[in-house]
């Protein structure tokens, strides 16, 4: 049987194992991809930090759902995509179809979803299965390692975005300026707003006007108060794994304007009603994308070159990799890079 090299979580807190194991056999509306590149994203890290776990999982799981790889092997009824193809590993492996929110459009919010890298085997491997129904082509434009972030950090980014009802005219203050902050800044510019950067560093308000902001203030600078002097925002997006900047995205908000929060902060923030009720601010939560989201995503880097800041990495790497993003150590995002 042929092998292939993988990282491996075997326990979780451990350091993912890099080993030989056997090559995946596509079942039936399955896809067998040779990964030319997947990357390394913060759920990754609470995975393999165990803070982050779905039942069911296979025991030695596989990471990675930022995957770009060309269809080698079709199981029985895989027809849509041909050999030799470049497809995407993203977060959704398959959803149940039949729920409300699969059909209605919100398939990432699937009660019953299973997703690469946490549910089933990921793209931290030379090879991986994929759903034929559940990945979409690589448009030409992209090449593997500026596509693989698209698929999380990227849709994520845009499924947030795409909540907010941004246009010309308007605001958005976006705290954290990590990757998918960054792509974020690049989205909401392209609705016509105007963009506030918040972070806690400097040099990552540095990148975050590159990337098109138009005001950056440092966490620690009044930046929901300073927002509001510029007229408030009309979208507030937390990118930041903190309840820190609540009270920032309280103050900057304008009324009836957009809260989303989009990192993972189990912590509780305080709420009054009273407020609630006299801003009519609206709230809520958004998770990756549906594969309509994808799609358009993906159109969309291919014709405006969404740009943030990339390191390539070897496979045998990644566990340095997740060590300096637990350690905030990253600016952007770092692809695993697969040799031919």
């Amino acid at each position: 049987m042929k092998q292939m090299l993988a990282a491996v979580l075997t326990q979780p807190g451990a350091p993912l194992d890099l080993r030989e194991v056997p090559v995946p056999v596509p079942g039936p509306g399955e896809l067998l991809i040779k990964l030319e590149a997947c990357g390394v994203c913060h759920t990754d890290l609470h995975v393999r930090d165990g803070s982050a776990s779905a039942a069911g999982h296979p025991q030695s799981l596989i990471l990675g759902h930022e995957g770009v790889g060309r269809v080698v092997g079709q199981g029985s009824g895989a027809e849509r995509y041909e050999l030799g193809e470049r497809v995407a590993l993203p977060w959704l492996h398959d959803t149940c179809g039949g729920c409300r929110e699969c059909l209605s459009g919100w398939e990432s919010f699937c009660a019953d979803q299973r997703a690469h890298g946490f549910s089933v085997h990921g793209g931290f491997a030379e090879y991986a299965i994929v759903q034929e129904n559940f990945t979409t082509r690589i448009p030409d434009g992209l090449d593997p390692v500026t596509a693989a972030p698209l698929l999380c950090a990227g849709v994520t980014a845009y499924g947030a975005i795409r909540k907010t009802e941004l246009g010309p005219g308007k605001t958005c203050m976006i705290v954290g300026c990590g990757g998918l902050g960054l792509y974020a800044i690049q989205l909401a510019k392209q609705c016509g707003a105007r963009v506030v950067a918040v972070d806690t560093s400097p040099r990552k308000l540095d990148i975050a006007r590159q990337a098109g902001a138009d005001h950056t203030f440092l966490a620690n600078e009044e930046p929901g108060a300073r927002t509001r002097d510029l007229g408030g925002a009309d979208a507030c997006i937390n990118f930041a794994p903190s309840t820190a900047p609540w009270t920032a995205m309280i103050d900057g908000i304008r009324p009836r304007g957009w809260i989303v929060a989009v990192a993972m902060v189990p912590d509780p923030v305080p709420l009054s009603m009273e407020w609630l009720t006299y801003s009519g601010a609206r709230i809520t939560g958004t998770s990756v994308g549906s594969r309509q989201e994808l799609n358009e995503l993906l159109q969309i880097g291919a014709q405006a070159r969404l740009k943030i800041p990339t390191e390539r990495i070897g496979l045998r790497n990644v566990n340095e990799a997740l060590d300096r993003l637990a350690q905030s150590k990253v600016d952007g995002r770092i692809v695993i890079e697969f040799a031919d």
